[in-house]
């Protein structure tokens, strides 16, 4: 629920007028109100702070066209309103991430003409964001999609000056736990940290799924539910091991995953949880949940599924699951190899009578 306020800290346009009801505010545009011939009324948002509002007051006073977008922080206002009309939806999630790579953005160029940006620019913000190359690769997505947006039908473009820009390597991904972590933490972790640690072992789910997961989710011998992150519903499905923990588990409504106070678990409540299992073992210092998407993938790859097959099953994509399968292909390659060299060796060995 937004905040009340006593009223608006901005002074509203003509025709827009705030209504208070049950001590909640609104805001609509309507011509000739209390005349005898009012215009039509229209609901705004009730925020006058966003961009969704001003956008929405520009289309109720007849200006059909785009909105003025000259400058970057003009056009990133303009891109943000129109997220709840875009074909292609953007999860919350996702919207969150653009906007906080759009700040970076807007930090760079925001007063500055957006018909003068050009690669030359976009590539010069990313050198310099090259000490994070996953925030920097961000920033170039979210930038893209915008401009994207504004060169089609919209018209607010002519040119996109992420053109030719790369992403950095991304590199290996999350490094997967090692056998060794692993015996630890079949060896030491118990109650609601075990459990979503072996969810995410065995799902490859991330953290912000496992803790929404519950027996209502269980699907003819899998686990199904919609990606909070992406919106995907992979099927995944229950390996005799995950079997085996689940049926201590106990039946009942909500998550699997439940606090002591008996209240779901958040997403950086269950990572304060197994932060603080994971002090009392060295050898998981490096070790973070999101690893155990690549345990996932390893393993699937390794019982001979295909990659199409895990991106089905995990929710991941192709490319993602070919990162982190890529350094257990090359060795399990590898000794396939050496152990072909070592029958052949061993059958032309001369043996004497």
């Amino acid at each position: 629920m937004s905040p009340r306020r006593k009223g608006p800290s901005v002074p509203l346009p003509a025709h827009v007028h705030r209504v208070v009801s049950k001590a909640r505010e609104y805001f609509y545009y309507q011509e000739g109100r209390g005349s005898k011939n009012p215009g039509q009324r229209i609901k705004l948002p009730n925020d006058p702070h966003s961009p969704e509002f001003w956008a929405a007051v520009r289309q109720a006073q007849g200006i059909m066209g785009n909105p003025a977008a000259d400058t970057i922080n003009a056009l990133a206002d303009a891109y943000e309103a129109a997220w709840p009309t875009l074909q292609r939806r953007l999860t919350e999630s996702t919207r969150a991430k653009y906007r906080g790579s759009l700040k970076v953005v807007r930090k760079a160029w925001g007063n500055l003409p957006a018909a003068a940006l050009r690669p030359s620019h976009v590539q010069a913000l990313m050198d310099s964001l090259a000490a994070k190359p996953g925030s920097a690769n961000n920033v170039l997505d979210a930038l893209r999609s915008m401009c994207r947006w504004a060169m089609g039908p919209r018209e607010l473009l002519t040119r996109d000056p992420t053109q030719g820009v790369p992403h950095f390597d991304p590199g290996e991904g999350h490094k997967p736990w090692t056998p060794e972590q692993l015996a630890i933490a079949d060896a030491n972790f118990a109650g609601m940290v075990r459990r979503g640690y072996v969810l995410m072992r065995y799902t490859g789910q991330r953290i912000s799924d496992v803790v929404r997961m519950g027996w209502t989710d269980l699907d003819e011998g899998g686990i199904s539910l919609p990606q909070k992150k992406t919106g995907v519903r992979p099927w995944c499905p229950i390996f005799p091991e995950l079997e085996a923990e689940m049926a201590g588990w106990e039946k009942r409504p909500g998550p699997f995953l439940l606090q002591d106070n008996g209240k779901p678990f958040t997403t950086n409540g269950w990572w304060k949880a197994f932060d603080a299992v994971r002090a009392d073992h060295p050898a998981l210092a490096d070790a973070v949940p999101h690893g155990l998407r690549a345990v996932a993938a390893i393993g699937l790859r390794q019982h001979g599924l295909s990659i199409p097959q895990i991106s089905d099953m995990v929710g991941m994509s192709p490319a993602m699951v070919e990162r982190y399968c890529r350094h257990a292909d090359r060795k399990a390659g590898g000794k396939a190899v050496l152990h072909s060299i070592t029958e052949g060796r061993n059958k032309n060995r001369t043996v004497k009578p």
